[in-house]
């Protein structure tokens, strides 16, 4: 078995429950955050589905310069959302496939300016971002979805709004 084989089956069960909670998001809504100092509810659903891009690209290098990073911008459909999300989950995938195990546990690092804040090994950055990231993430926008009003999809099990085991 190769080391991102686990990481892809653990992905392969992730990203349809993501892709439920990005298919709910009110993107009229785009600039509304629960606080001051929370993430607007579109830049967190645009990081949402660009992430599985983002990180099919960077993988195969050796790291990234945050003070380099471009935002997304906000998406202006679900449509376009959903389209952001499958193409980097088939990117990732992908790229998750093309990873031989050496290249896998090789280094990569987040720096800014030059200087190196940050080193892991490559199936690292793949469960941080893939996976913890995203879940993450998924967690917080149930929260601006309830906030909001809309209806909760069920992720791990069923939510107020929505049984699939009923």
């Amino acid at each position: 078995m190769r080391m991102t084989d686990e990481i892809l089956r653990e992905f392969e069960q992730e990203a349809p429950v993501t892709r439920r909670v990005l298919e709910r998001v009110p993107l009229n809504h785009g600039d509304w955050k629960p606080h001051p100092k929370s993430t607007p509810l579109g830049t967190l659903a645009s990081w949402m589905a660009n992430a599985p891009g983002w990180t099919a690209g960077v993988l195969p290098g050796d790291g990234i310069d945050v003070a380099e990073w471009e935002a997304y911008a906000t998406p202006s459909s679900t449509a376009e959302l959903l389209a952001a999300f499958d193409r980097g989950c088939a990117a990732a995938r992908s790229a998750l496939q093309k990873l031989d195990d050496a290249a896998a546990r090789g280094d990569w690092s987040f720096r800014m300016g030059g200087k190196t804040l940050n080193t892991l090994p490559r199936i690292g950055l793949a469960r941080l971002f893939l996976l913890s990231d995203a879940i993450h993430h998924r967690g917080q926008m149930s929260v601006y979805l309830r906030l909001l009003d809309v209806p909760v999809p069920a992720i791990y099990g069923p939510s107020a709004d929505e049984n699939p085991h009923a």
